[in-house]
C-alpha cells in the first residue's frame, strides 16, 4: 500500500498510517537489536587472534546504520521487504576462535628454549647411522720453532701416540691437525739435514723429504700387533733413496715412555732426559740384507776382512759404538748381539775360523742413541752430520762388500785411503 506524505511550511512533519507505523518501528527495533548484538559480540572477540573479525563487525555495523528521516519516509524504501536478518554468533562459537584461529592465519605458538646439547648437534649435519664421536683437538698456538728443529710439541704428540688408549683411528683423526702440524715440522728437519749430509758424504744424492722419510702408518697385515700407527718420524738416506739394497743412514725421532706409575705419569719429556738416554738415534749400515747380497757380503769377508775390522776398531767408532767383538751376555755392541747373528756357523764355514765372529753377522749395523735434551737443540743436525763423518768408511765399506770385487783388498783399502786424504 502506497503512502503519500506531505509539508508543511512551520516544519516538517510526517504521515504515516497504522501499518506503516508498525513496519517502520519493526525494522527500526529490528536494525537497533542488531546494532546492539554486533557491538556485544564485538567487545566479546576483542584479542590478537579476531582482530580482522572485529574490523568485519565494526564494518556490518557501519552499514546497518539506521538512515536519515528523510530516506525512511521515502516511498520507494518504504516498498522494499526489510532487510534479512545476520545470522547470530554463537558464544560457542566465539570461544572456538580463540581455541582454533582460522585457516590460513598463523598461529602464535609458544617457541619451546632449545636444550644446550640439542644446539650443539643442530651445528652438525649428520646422515643416517653417524654420530659425533668427539670434537677435533686444535694445533698447538705456542711453542713453535723455526725450519730445521724439533719442538717440543713434537715430542709431547710422539709421547701420547705411544700410549695404548691413544694409538688408535679414532684418536688419530681427532687429533689429525696436531699431527700435521708435526708432519711438516719433520719434514722441515730432514730437509734442512739432507744439505748437512750430502756434503758429509757425497755418494748421498739430494733428495726431497717424500723420498726419504716413512709414514706413520704402520703394515699390520702379518702382524700379531695391531696398533694402526708408528711411535716416531724416521727417514732413511741411501744412493738409491728410502728404498734399496745399498747401506744406509738411518734418523729416528722416538721419546721415551717411562712405566705407567702414578709418579711417571706427570712427567713430561722434557724432564726425562735428565733421566736416561732417549730413544731418537742415528743407525748406519745394512739391516738383514737380501739373500744374494749377503752371500756376496760373507764371500769377500772370507777373502779379506782387514778393512772392515780396521773401521769398527777404529777408537773413535768404539767410543760411540763398543768394543768390536761380542758382548759376554749376547747384548748389542758394536756390530755384534741380538737378533743380529746367527747361534752357528753359516753353511760351508769352519767353526773355528778366525773371521767366525763376522761371518755369523746377519746385519752389519751399529746405533747411536739420544737424549730428549739433545734433539731439541737447534744444532741437533749439525751433530747428526759429525756422527755421519764418523760412519762414513763404515756404509761405503759394506756398499763394496755387496758388490763383487775384482780388485785386491789391498788395492781396495789403498783406494779408501786415498779419498779420505783427498776429503
Amino acid at each position: 500500500m502506497a503512502a503519500r506524505s506531505t509539508r508543511s511550511s512551520a516544519g516538517k512533519t510526517a504521515v504515516k498510517t497504522d501499518k506503516q507505523a508498525k513496519s517502520t518501528s519493526k525494522a527500526s527495533g529490528s536494525r537497533t537489536s542488531i546494532r546492539k548484538l554486533s557491538q556485544k559480540t564485538t567487545a566479546r572477540n576483542e584479542s590478537p587472534e579476531d582482530s580482522d573479525d572485529h574490523h568485519e563487525s565494526e564494518a556490518y555495523v557501519e552499514q546497518d546504520e539506521e538512515p536519515s528521516e528523510a530516506e525512511s519516509i521515502n516511498s520507494d524504501n518504504l516498498d522494499d521487504d526489510p532487510p534479512a536478518k545476520p545470522l547470530k554468533r554463537k558464544r560457542g562459537a566465539a570461544s572456538s576462535s580463540k581455541s582454533s584461529p582460522r585457516k590460513g592465519a598463523s598461529p602464535r605458538k609458544k617457541r619451546k628454549e632449545p636444550d644446550h646439547d640439542d644446539q650443539q648437534d643442530s651445528e652438525y649435519e649428520l646422515e643416517e647411522g653417524q654420530e659425533i664421536v668427539g670434537r677435533v683437538v686444535e694445533a698447538p698456538k705456542s711453542g713453535q720453532v723455526p725450519p730445521g728443529q724439533i719442538s717440543q710439541n713434537t715430542l709431547n704428540f710422539l709421547l701420547q701416540l705411544k700410549r695404548p688408549e691413544c694409538n688408535d683411528r679414532e684418536w688419530f683423526k681427532l687429533h689429525e691437525p696436531v699431527y700435521r702440524v708435526a708432519e711438516k715440522e719433520w719434514k722441515d728437519f730432514i730437509e734442512s739435514f739432507t744439505d748437512v749430509l750430502v756434503t758429509a758424504d757425497p755418494q748421498i744424492p739430494h733428495l726431497p723429504p717424500k723420498d726419504v722419510t716413512h709414514r706413520i702408518y704402520r703394515d699390520v697385515r702379518f702382524s700379531n700387533d695391531k696398533t694402526p700407527y708408528k711411535t716416531g718420524f724416521s727417514a732413511s738416506f741411501s744412493r738409491s733413496g728410502r728404498k734399496g739394497i745399498f747401506a744406509a743412514y738411518h734418523v729416528y725421532v722416538h721419546v721415551y715412555l717411562p712405566l705407567c706409575t702414578s709418579e711417571s705419569d706427570s712427567v713430561i719429556p722434557s724432564q726425562l732426559s735428565s733421566i736416561r738416554p732417549g730413544e731418537s738415534l742415528i743407525a748406519a749400515g745394512s739391516w738383514c740384507p737380501g739373500k744374494n747380497e749377503l752371500t756376496t757380503i760373507r764371500n769377500n769377508l772370507l777373502r779379506s776382512s782387514t778393512r772392515l775390522r780396521s773401521i769398527i776398531s777404529d777408537p773413535t767408532f768404539v767410543g760411540l759404538f763398543g768394543e768390536a767383538k761380542p758382548h759376554p751376555n749376547g747384548l748389542k755392541q758394536n756390530i755384534f748381539g741380538r737378533e743380529d747373528e746367527l747361534k752357528n756357523a753359516p753353511k760351508g764355514v769352519s767353526k773355528i775360523h778366525k773371521d767366525i765372529d763376522l761371518l755369523r753377522c746377519r746385519s752389519f749395523a751399529v746405533a747411536h742413541r739420544f737424549t730428549d735434551k739433545q734433539v731439541l737443540q737447534p744444532d741437533f743436525k749439525e751433530e747428526l752430520g759429525r756422527l755421519v763423518e764418523i760412519l762414513r768408511p763404515f756404509v761405503h765399506c759394506l756398499n763394496d762388500l755387496m758388490t763383487l770385487q775384482e780388485a785386491d783388498d789391498s788395492d781396495g783399502e789403498e783406494v779408501e785411503n786415498e779419498a779420505e786424504t783427498e776429503e
